[in-house]
């Protein structure tokens, strides 16, 4: 079959699609032909060495296909399923094995790019609304990005919860994507020469001088301080992701000085570590998605030989909603 493989640590150049062994699937594993990947930063941590990978590694964990062959052990799948997944290694391929207990079934009536693009970036996003910070009504929040993958799909969930959510983003094409999911108040952060000062006070003008209680920030070194200063007494800043960089250590009395806040880093593999939370967690999104309550946007496809590209958009930030790899 083939396959993206990162031959080592690097930028987007270090991507090459090869021919390999077809995976054969272990007794608790399904073998899926892959029918779209989903590309996201954890790919690019990975790739450029951010996160502690072996080189060469096959790259991708996300994407949704059809069942070819299960393993033993497997009882609830069967041939001519269809599937998706947030968490099988070497998914930026024509085939990919993935733990039955990963496997989510795809229900009828949801296609295969809309399978493929909400598992990793939905979940997360549902997990950000519904347990890290649960929101409600009365709720200000501060979103970054948020025209990106997780941007549209949290504002969606956000405001379904009468929470109130102030977008940056980078363009007035990603503004009226924002807008149009459900945010009611939007930043061009480009439009401000000094971040750090100037957001937070555009935050504070919004929301009658108190800041908002919620900061998901999924960019990390560059907006960091200022999602810091734009919380409310005992807010809580979310990052749950570093696409310009990662945060250096911070002395923790910025947190006394900023009004006793909270700040926290989660990750999905922690909200999905039963197979019970992430089955809750895929049904919640594919009703939503079914009930037409819940947008999925994808914003570009590629072909597998083009993963390298792929990567440099969303790592340019030219990108809105999901990007996926056609194999």
């Amino acid at each position: 079959m083939r396959a993206v493989i990162a031959t080592r640590a690097g930028g987007p150049e270090v991507l090459q699609v090869s021919d390999v062994p077809d995976p054969r699937p272990r007794p608790d594993e399904v073998l899926v032909r892959v029918a779209a990947a989903g590309v996201n930063f954890m790919d690019t941590y990975r790739r450029s060495g951010t996160y502690r990978m072996p080189f060469p590694h096959l790259v991708g964990s996300e994407g949704a296909g059809e069942v070819v062959a299960v393993g033993d052990d497997v009882t609830s799948l069967a041939p001519g399923d269809r599937v998706a997944w947030a968490s099988a290694e070497g998914s930026y391929a024509e085939l990919v094995a993935v733990r039955e207990t990963d496997a989510l079934p795809v229900p009828p009536g949801v296609d295969d790019a809309t399978a493929a693009a909400l598992p990793l970036q939905g979940m997360t996003a549902h997990y950000l609304v519904s347990s890290t910070f649960p929101l409600d009504n009365g709720h200000d929040v501060l979103l970054h990005a948020g025209a990106g993958g997780v941007g549209l799909l949290l504002t969606q969930l956000a405001a379904a919860r009468g929470a109130r959510v102030i977008s940056t983003v980078g363009s007035a094409d990603k503004e009226r994507l924002a807008r149009a999911a459900g945010a009611s108040d939007v930043i061009r952060y480009r439009e401000l020469s000094d971040l750090t000062t100037e957001l937070p006070a555009l935050v504070r003008d919004l929301t009658g001088g108190r800041g908002v209680h919620v900061v998901y920030d999924g960019v990390g070194r560059d907006t960091f301080d200022a999602s810091l200063a734009s919380l409310a007494r005992r807010g809580t800043l979310v990052l749950f992701g570093a696409s310009s960089g990662q945060v250096p250590p911070v002395d923790l009395q910025r947190l006394n000085a900023a009004g006793s806040v909270f700040v926290t880093r989660p990750t999905l593999g922690h909200h999905t570590a039963t197979r019970e939370e992430l089955q809750w967690r895929a049904d919640e999104l594919f009703d939503a998605v079914a009930a037409g309550a819940l947008d999925v946007r994808v914003g570009a496809t590629y072909p597998l030989a083009d993963a390298a590209d792929a990567h440099r958009a969303l790592e340019g930030r030219a990108t809105t909603g999901k990007v996926l790899l056609l194999p």
